[in-house]
């Protein structure tokens, strides 16, 4: 990583999601939410980086767990990433409940910080095709897409309290901070 941490994300990001293209849409516009946000947190450049490669573990490439906060986040480390990269993206949209519904251990602690708040709030806020949304049709939307027997359904269905607070932590930031979230 010896160019700019954001221009490397998102090289990553497309060589690795080049075979899911609606995959990459998403964090497309994953990465555009993050950068409307992202003079609200500590390290900009991070958060956009995180974003855009928060779902670079659904390459069929980086698969080793089968979930793809963990692949990601292994094949980062690999890459020499920074510890806190690499939880961010482990730990993305509340992991840790369908983590333990796989029973696949994440060894990267959940910072329980404004950015990563921030980063939930953009994966929350971007629908599949890379669109905004607010974060109710979005976890109604992965609740449909997915139906009610699924492991991914039950835990969004478990995490959304905690999705929704950290939306709404990440909103009310930006509001102060004068940013249009819509």
């Amino acid at each position: 990583m010896t160019d700019d941490l954001v221009a490397w994300a998102e090289r990553v990001a497309r060589e690795q999601l080049r075979a899911l293209p609606r995959r990459l849409r998403h964090v497309e516009g994953v990465a555009r939410r993050a950068a409307s946000v992202a003079d609200t947190v500590d390290d900009p450049k991070l958060l956009v980086a995180v974003a855009w490669l928060h779902d670079i573990g659904y390459s069929a490439e980086l698969a080793t767990t089968g979930f793809h906060p963990v692949d990601g986040a292994e094949f980062l480390h690999a890459e020499g990433a920074s510890h806190r990269l690499c939880a961010l993206v482990a730990n993305h949209s509340c992991a840790c409940v369908e983590a333990r519904h796989r029973g696949v251990p994440i060894r990267w602690e959940d910072e329980e910080t404004p950015l990563r708040d921030a980063l939930w709030w953009a994966d929350m806020t971007t629908t599949p095709t890379g669109e905004p949304t607010d974060a109710q049709s979005r976890i109604a939307e992965v609740l449909a897409r997915y139906g009610p027997d699924h492991v991914v359904a039950a835990s969004v269905a478990e995490s959304a309290p905690q999705l929704l607070a950290a939306v709404e932590r990440t909103e009310a930031t930006a509001r102060l901070a004068g940013v249009d979230v819509r």
